[in-house]
């Protein structure tokens, strides 16, 4: 059991850590590679969208049913997968448009500098930015920690997926930074520091739910990481996906997330 908490620790830390490979790309790269990152985030999306309503939701589902019956546990099935999304959907709701971690980003905006007029508004905001992106981690650090706890397979998935999409959040809370402090090295540690929160997310779930952690507690998390999964990729993945690039590409990342995630399923069962 130690090893598995330890192992789905890793793979937490491995996923918020990915916010730090954003800020470099920002700092060392000329111009952003649009479509590999626009088929990057598509596949981040169909990798997440597959396994939350496929292998997550049956997981959730399985498990309430088993505890609560059939028809109870379906509806507690579903009030968790909801509820994930109400919860991650309210999050966004009170982070200021400006501060908000879905507002693509991209490595040229580093070099085209803000007016006299924005400076002062990004000073103010650079340090928020960061606590918005801390903010929509740290539910991520939960579902990647206990799906890991739960089913290793599956939590290595997940983790990468969320690493995935962490790389132009990383960007995003590099940008705005850099933009008020002229530091990079400023802007790279905020960004690095912002990823931390999936961890701690993870020390959370382990100090605070593992004594709750039995059957029905497992189905509504996981219920809930799936709401909350889909949800980050309608609203943020597949956007910018699509903001970045064609339209197209971002559905063919998708339709490999998703190709990939379903034959890895079939191979490890």
């Amino acid at each position: 059991m130690d090893g598995n908490i330890l192992f789905a620790f890793g793979l937490t830390l491995f996923a918020g850590l990915a916010t730090g490979i954003g800020s470099l790309l920002a700092f060392f790269t000329k111009r952003t590679n649009t479509k590999f990152l626009s088929i990057a985030l598509g596949f981040s999306a169909g990798v997440m969208i597959y396994v939350s309503l496929i292998e997550i939701f049956v997981k959730a589902k399985d498990e309430l049913v088993l505890e609560l019956g059939l028809n109870n546990g379906y509806w507690v099935t579903i009030a968790g997968f909801f509820g994930g999304m109400l919860l991650i959907a309210l999050i966004d709701h009170f982070i200021p448009e400006m501060g908000n971690p879905h507002e693509v980003k991209s490595v040229e905006d580093v070099n085209t500098g803000p007016t006299n007029d924005e400076y002062a508004r990004l000073k103010k905001m650079g340090m928020f930015t960061a606590l918005a992106i801390a903010i929509h981690n740290f539910p991520e650090g939960i579902a990647t920690f206990t799906s890991a706890l739960q089913d290793p397979t599956l939590g290595v998935a997940i983790a990468i997926a969320v690493a995935i999409h962490n790389i132009p959040e990383g960007i995003a809370v590099a940008v705005p930074i850099f933009f008020a402090t002229g530091n990079r090295k400023q802007a790279f540690k905020l960004s690095f520091l912002s990823g931390l929160a999936e961890p701690v997310g993870a020390i959370v779930a382990f100090l605070i739910l593992m004594p709750f952690l039995n059957g029905i507690m497992f189905g509504i998390i996981f219920a809930a990481v799936a709401g909350i999964m889909v949800f980050i990729s309608i609203d943020e993945l597949l956007p910018a996906a699509r903001e970045y690039d064609e339209a197209h590409l971002s559905v063919y990342g998708m339709m490999a997330g998703m190709a990939v995630m379903a034959i890895s399923l079939v191979l490890v069962v």
